[in-house]
């Protein structure tokens, strides 16, 4: 398996083009074809982080928050991003974001906190645009006959 096998499957789940024009998701660090031997997932990617991965033998380190939220301008260490980023670098390890896609996703975080609390007609509260492919609508006319519209 390589890591454009994982990739297709969480995009599936959680879109790229569910995130926020502001956020950062997808592939961060790393190469799409490369063999995958272990899975690391976390909220945060940290130093530890990437020590765990190390130690574990994982090659994808799959975060909710993204490492490289702004644009980098230097990788010489001097910040914890960039300690992270070329440590992931120095040792093969790839690095996938989630975040707002996730968010944005019928079946996310927030949808699953939702299941949890037993929460009913719940609802994305702020839909991202451009996300509905088909909406259906039928509206009642005076006699039995229903009007449809499609967009």
């Amino acid at each position: 398996m390589i890591i454009k096998d994982i990739t297709n499957y969480l995009e599936e789940l959680a879109p790229l083009n569910y995130a926020e024009d502001f956020d950062n998701v997808g592939l961060l660090v790393g190469n799409y074809s490369t063999s995958v031997s272990g899975v690391l997932v976390t909220l945060d990617t940290l130093e530890e982080t990437v020590d765990e991965a190390i130690a574990k033998k994982c090659n994808l380190i799959i975060s909710f928050h993204p490492i490289i939220f702004g644009g980098l301008k230097k990788l010489n260490g001097n910040s914890y991003v960039e300690r992270v980023v070329l440590k992931a670098i120095k040792n093969d390890i790839a690095i996938y974001a989630t975040h707002t896609a996730l968010d944005n996703s019928k079946n996310g975080v927030s949808a699953k906190m939702c299941a949890i609390l037993g929460l009913e007609n719940t609802k994305i509260l702020i839909p991202k645009k451009g996300i509905i492919k088909k909406l259906t609508t039928y509206v009642p006319t005076n006699n039995t006959k229903a009007l449809r519209t499609s967009l």
